[in-house]
């Protein structure tokens, strides 16, 4: 590069779309260390079914965020902002570039623009809310979620329990909707920083890649990866990390509720929405480039970094 080095990268894109590999590639040519932002990679002993760089990667790589919590433990935007911020300056003292690289979004969000603190939830609403759940469907919660908070409503999916039953939750524990909670500010980049990411040019080809993706996981040993976390004592499908694409609905396998068939099409599907998702919550992300997730290589990330006019 011709310019000098920012003393931050963002390589954000939908899943399966090879960051982790780009990452590692473009870490490499940058002397930079990675920082992982997704929410599921943060826990122990969930590996497959996350796509967690292995440890001949992370020898290659410095990877920061990985394997920091049980299963059992809880994570949040509010947490990773926090320590995204202690490692990049850890990163920045070893004279290093800090290279943030995944696709959860809204722990990007949390870090650019702050987040507001949550009100706690009583447990007897918790377990009300997750009732109506059970008996209702995530449909009717989120046709539920429309009447009391149009504004969460329009950016979780219906088909995303996890985040209407938070929304929810927080509706019918204070009368306010989630949304007066996150004001935030608006997503601006810090000085410096470049924000890259990978586009899919061909969507037919991002969701075969998808479905390609699940049966190499599946090859892998998800199934004993998933049976060794079901027998966990303490660790449930509610907890906030079971929770995770693939995950969800391998735990309904696991106990009976679906065949093994319709877990992998539900995985698969659950899957391409997050993909779908993920890109639109790109389209309002501040981003220096998109990259062509079909030909993206380091020397296309090299020239869209050094490409920037403001660079150095």
């Amino acid at each position: 590069m011709a310019t000098a080095l920012p003393p931050v990268v963002l390589l954000a894109g939908p899943t399966a779309t090879g960051k982790s590999a780009l990452a590692l590639a473009l870490a490499q040519r940058l002397d930079a260390e990675i920082v992982t932002v997704d929410s599921a990679q943060v826990y122990r002993g969930m590996d497959i079914g996350t796509a967690k760089p292995d440890t001949g990667e992370r020898a290659q790589v410095p990877h920061h965020l990985l394997d920091i919590r049980d299963p059992e433990e809880t994570y949040n935007a509010a947490a990773f902002a926090e320590d995204a911020r202690a490692c990049i300056r850890a990163i920045h003292a070893r004279g290093r570039v800090a290279l943030l690289a995944g696709g959860t979004l809204l722990y990007l969000r949390a870090l650019l623009e702050g987040i507001d603190p949550m009100p706690a939830v009583p447990e007897a609403v918790r377990q009300a809310v997750r009732a109506r759940l059970e008996h209702e469907g995530s449909a009717a919660l989120h046709r539920a979620l429309q009447a009391a908070d149009p504004d969460a409503a329009v950016r979780i999916h219906p088909n995303d329990p996890q985040r209407i039953l938070r929304a929810l939750e927080v509706f019918e524990a204070t009368g306010q909707p989630l949304s007066s909670f996150q004001q935030g500010g608006e997503a601006r980049l810090p000085e410096g920083w470049r924000a890259l990411a990978l586009w899919p040019q061909d969507r037919e080809r991002l969701r075969a890649r998808i479905a390609e993706r699940f049966d190499a996981m599946l090859q892998a040993g998800f199934v004993d990866e998933l049976r060794a976390l079901r027998a966990r004592p303490g660790l449930t499908a509610e907890h906030p990390s079971q929770r995770a694409v693939g995950y969800r609905q391998g735990w309904e396998w696991l106990d009976g509720e679906i065949d093994f068939a319709t877990f992998r099409t539900h995985a698969i599907a659950a899957t391409r929405q997050l993909a779908k998702r993920q890109l639109t919550g790109l389209r309002r992300f501040p981003l220096h480039a998109r990259l062509a997730a079909e030909n993206a290589d380091v020397e296309q990330a090299l020239a869209a970094l050094a490409a920037d006019p403001a660079a150095g």
